[in-house]
């Protein structure tokens, strides 16, 4: 296993709820570091684990156990809960106060003297990290996996495992920039200071970082996070999650904006541009609601319908009979004209007329047949009463004898 590697830390992680205060990173978990880094800011965690050769620009403090590995410079005080271990050549500019035991190794600086109320030995402890890995990987290469366990837990303290900040070797973190030659990942509920400059770049969602993100590779940004700069990337692939808002330009190889985001600057782009809009689902229990009013709708007006269609019919109905009803009356007004006119031209001949004038006038009318056509008029009356009578259905008897009684001067 070589000592000087990469290290097992491989990309740059950022836990939730990371948050950078005015002189100080402060993370809820613990803090790993890798070799030969540079970390402007102080650190506050649960656990504090330095490599070697990693300067920290402020103050330390961690409520469990603080390990500095060898050659470590810190420019402030070291504040530990627990135990602490400092390896050979360590340097503190400020004081170390320790509430457990202490292991210290040779020529190590405390410009301002430490405080520690366990036991002290004075010694080279083995680097933090690779005594980890070390008794780690003889555990787990003699099968001891049960073992193996109960060191990671006890490594807890028992508590609930949280993610810890990862810090891999060579990094360089301040307030003006985050550079990292590893992937870097973001949490949620965070808020940092500084530009982000790594290999690909992941940041999570309901975050806030005051400044750009610049990767050769992907960069992710998720829902409701707020980036106070550029989104840049030589080749790669930006994706801006939906109510993402960007507050500068966006530069990549492939662009995917999802709806709802917000970039406030230009976008280029050097191969494609997607905009994503995802469909939107109403929800099972305003679907049913809307079904049930939609069939009450249907049902009142089913019902409406219904008594609209009745009272149509009734009302033709009633239309019909009055329609019925007038004919009716009117027949009756015809019929009863009719008899009054019966009774007008029609005039039955008195008792006492005997049937001898009645021949005669008979005869008469043959006679004034045969006169010359010189008197039409009294024979077109003449035919004219008898197609009224004809019409009217009354008998030609009563037509001669009504003739008979006002004789005609021609026939005379």
């Amino acid at each position: 296993m070589s000592l000087r590697g990469d290290g097992p830390i491989e990309e740059l992680a950022v836990p939730d709820g990371t948050t950078v205060e005015e002189h100080d990173l402060v993370v809820d978990g613990d803090v790993l570091v890798g070799g030969q880094s540079t970390v402007e800011f102080g650190l506050r965690g649960r656990n504090v684990a330095i490599g070697e050769r990693v300067r920290v620009g402020n103050d330390i403090e961690a409520e469990g156990d603080c390990r500095l590995d060898t050659w470590c410079t810190v420019d402030g005080n070291v504040l530990v809960g627990e135990d602490a271990y400092l390896g050979e050549r360590v340097t503190v500019t400020g004081r170390l106060m320790v509430s457990g035991d202490l292991d210290i190794g040779d020529d190590v600086s405390i410009e301002e003297g430490f405080e520690a109320n366990g036991w002290i030995v004075i010694r080279n402890p083995v680097p933090t990290i690779v005594f980890y890995f070390i008794v780690l990987s003889q555990l787990l290469r003699v099968g001891e996996t049960d073992a193996a366990d109960e060191l990671a837990e006890a490594l807890a303290d028992g508590d609930d495992v949280r993610d810890p900040l990862l810090v891999p070797r060579g990094a360089e973190i301040s307030d003006d920039a985050w550079r990292v030659s590893t992937p870097a990942t973001v949490g949620d509920d965070c808020r940092l200071h500084g530009n982000l400059r790594a290999e690909s770049v992941r940041v999570g969602e309901r975050n806030e970082v005051f400044g750009s993100l610049r990767a050769r590779g992907e960069i992710a940004v998720g829902a409701e996070t707020v980036i106070h700069g550029d989104v840049t990337t030589r080749g790669g692939t930006v994706t801006i999650e939906a109510g993402a808002r960007v507050l500068g330009d966006v530069s990549a190889g492939d662009l995917v904006v999802h709806d709802g985001a917000e970039i406030d600057g230009s976008l280029r782009a050097r191969g494609e541009m997607k905009l994503v809009q995802e469909a939107r689902d109403e929800p099972d229990e305003g679907g049913e609601a809307a079904d049930e009013e939609t069939a009450d709708d249907g049902e009142t007006d089913d019902g409406e319908t219904d008594d609209q269609e009745a009272g149509s019919a009734q009302g033709d109905d009633e239309s019909v009979e009055a329609s019925e009803s007038a004919e009716a009356e009117e027949g009756a007004e015809d019929d009863a004209e009719s008899t009054e006119g019966e009774s007008e031209t029609g005039e039955v001949p008195s008792e006492g007329q005997p049937i001898a004038d009645a021949e005669a006038v008979a005869g008469g009318e043959t006679e004034s047949d045969d006169e010359p056509e010189g008197d039409d008029g009294s024979a077109t009356d003449d035919d004219s009463a008898t197609d009224e009578s004809t019409s009217d259905g009354s008998a030609p008897e009563s037509e001669a004898v009504e003739t008979s009684a006002d004789p005609d001067p021609g026939a005379t």
